[in-house]
């Protein structure tokens, strides 16, 4: 679906849930007429289990589009080797080829991209504008965060993600 210029990507699990409440709200309105008198506002709240996800997705996507030219511009290539604690809260730009995807599914993939120096993990907080596989060859544009809060070892937060061409 798309709002705008934003395709919006509605994710497996979101889908599931409102099948399996569709499925119970039908089964329980055939077997109890109590059901039935609350179906008024039963509905709306069936509704806003598909609205609420793709309005998320729609910010979330939205907001990492106004994200990608400042950090065009702002973030500097590095090697994965080099990227450690003291690069924390900076902006990056990696290039190389993803070697495991993750999560894919629930629209917050993560992905293992690796260049000639090393591997990294690199997290995306909403869905990518194109489906990735292993082996593609990609440029990372996103800040160094820690694996958790506080502690772990740096990974980059991926604001934009995109193929390019095999050199």
């Amino acid at each position: 679906m798309k709002i705008g210029n934003i395709e919006v990507k509605v994710s497996i699990v979101s889908i599931g849930v409102f099948v399996f409440f569709t499925l119970f709200l039908i089964l329980a309105s055939l077997y109890s007429p109590e059901v039935r008198s609350n179906l008024i506002w039963m509905i709306p709240c069936l509704f806003m289990l598909l609205v609420i996800p793709v309005a998320l997705n729609y910010m979330s996507r939205s907001e990492y589009a106004d994200l990608t030219p400042r950090y065009e511009v702002e973030a500097k290539t590095v090697r994965v080797k080099l990227i450690n604690e003291s690069m924390i809260g900076k902006p990056v730009r990696i290039e190389g080829v993803v070697e495991r995807v993750y999560f894919q599914f629930l629209n917050r993939p993560q992905f293992l991209v690796a260049d000639r120096s090393g591997a990294i993990s690199v997290k995306m907080f909403t869905s990518p504008d194109e489906d990735f596989k292993v082996n593609d060859v990609v440029e990372v544009l996103g800040q160094v965060i820690r694996r958790y809060i506080v502690t772990g070892e740096p990974v980059i937060n991926c604001v934009s993600i995109r193929k390019i061409k095999k050199s």
